[in-house]
């Protein structure tokens, strides 16, 4: 047993037998220390988790990522051997036939299916049209191969097919299995065909200034029902939501690494900084404000810190208020601007706060040097908040539209426009 992974990354009983230094492909067992809700109300779960990272010997800055290796849910790891009719603990080895290949498997092996399913397969993604291709001929119902080869095809009726029963009704491997109660692959192929399950990024929500050994993460749980009436959990937040700090008298771990990132604070203190962060976008803007508090404290002259930040109701999802507020009663925050998007009959977002402060930012922008940072949703959001700065500069900047997108360009190739979206 010595030999079979049960879950490490790299090197075999590497969780057992931590050695420096920690990347994607050794990651560092962090403990949870803490693990708490930050909004006092509402349907959604928004946290708040601290890694202890001492003795690691790992860095960070504020900006960079933390990135996690999470692992599927036990229930459904359970139903797709059930439905599939196979011992979860048998051990297996899946070779590569080309001996040319550098890659001998596809994920660590020798290894228990149970262990492949858990930490190694993503079996919650709907699965990609090669995979219903090599699947379908494990359907025993005519029908069910047609539909599956269909969906694989590069026709327009099979584009519509995938799209809306497997995409759009967001069916991962197992609710396939359930719902075509003919097709029952062999669990080799199934292994061999699904994608690896990838690591997380979170915007780290902490200062090394003042962390120097903890990592903070502020992420909001994914939970929605599908058209099937299926209920969907995240992978990575809904594991870290149940990393509790003590578990049965153990204490929790997260498999991590740090990826560094562009998303920096100004070389000089002096230069101003704008951020506009609504929801959990706010993340890293925790570790800047922490930053900039820092720098103050050591007598160094700091420009004006700016936050534009954005919930629905402010009693119940102004996540970190009481962190904000102590940062503005010590001047380490200079301005807070929160938008509250519920609270009255329109609704109203952070670009809306943006073009109500349009004056100042204007002078910090085009007099003092100021760098803009965005951080959040990048589908809507950012394009929002970027055309609401291209106004601001039309505006006040008396230039055209053409002019305004490439004064903002501008500060983009100078790095004074920095954005950490994600979709």
């Amino acid at each position: 047993m010595n030999k079979v992974y049960s879950g490490e990354i790299g090197r075999i009983k590497s969780f057992e037998n931590q050695k420096p230094p920690f990347d994607a492909k050794n990651p560092f067992l962090a403990t949870v220390t803490v693990n708490r809700k930050l909004n006092k109300a509402g349907g959604r779960h928004l946290m708040h988790l601290e890694l202890d990272i001492t003795g690691s010997k790992i860095r960070y800055e504020s900006g960079d990522h933390v990135a996690v290796f999470p692992t599927n849910d036990t229930a459904l790891v359970i139903k797709l051997g059930q439905i599939l009719g196979v011992d979860l603990d048998s051990v297996i080895s899946l070779n590569n036939l080309d001996e040319e290949s550098n890659k001998k498997h596809p994920f660590p092996c020798p290894t228990s299916y149970r262990t492949a399913l858990t930490h190694y397969l993503d079996i919650t993604h709907p699965p990609r049209t090669n995979v219903l291709y090599e699947l379908a001929q494990y359907a025993s119902d005519p029908k069910d191969q047609e539909n599956m080869r269909k969906m694989a095809s590069s026709s327009p009726e099979g584009k519509a097919l995938y799209q809306s029963w497997v995409l759009d009704a967001c069916r991962n491997i197992l609710a396939i299995l359930e719902d075509l109660p003919s097709l029952r692959p062999p669990i080799d192929h199934l292994c061999e065909l699904l994608p690896r399950l990838q690591a997380r990024y979170y915007s780290i929500a902490s200062s090394s200034k003042i962390h120097p050994n903890s990592i903070h993460i502020c992420a909001v749980v994914v939970e929605y029902e599908t058209k099937t009436g299926r209920v969907h959990n995240g992978v990575a937040t809904t594991w870290l939501k149940n990393k509790t700090v003590v578990d049965n008298g153990h204490k929790s771990t997260v498999p991590m690494f740090i990826r560094k990132s562009q998303f920096r604070l100004p070389f000089k203190a002096t230069n101003p900084v704008i951020m506009v962060g609504p929801g959990t976008g706010i993340a890293p803007f925790v570790g800047f404000i922490q930053e900039r508090g820092w720098l103050k404290e050591q007598g160094k002259e700091v420009g004006e810190t700016v936050m534009f930040f954005g919930c629905r109701h402010e009693n119940e999802d102004f996540i970190y208020q009481e962190e904000l507020e102590e940062a503005k009663k010590k001047e380490a925050l200079t301005g807070l601007h929160v938008a509250f998007s519920r609270d009255q009959e329109e609704k109203v977002y952070v670009q809306h706060l943006l073009r109500n402060h349009k004056e100042d930012i204007w002078r910090l922008v085009h007099s003092q040097n100021a760098h803009i940072y965005i951080c959040g949703d990048a589908k809507n959001m950012a394009k929002d908040v970027q055309t609401a700065f291209y106004e601001i500069a039309e505006e006040l900047g008396g230039l055209t539209r053409t002019q305004a997108t490439d004064y903002i360009k501008k500060l983009m190739t100078k790095g004074r426009y920095s954005q950490d979206v994600w979709s």
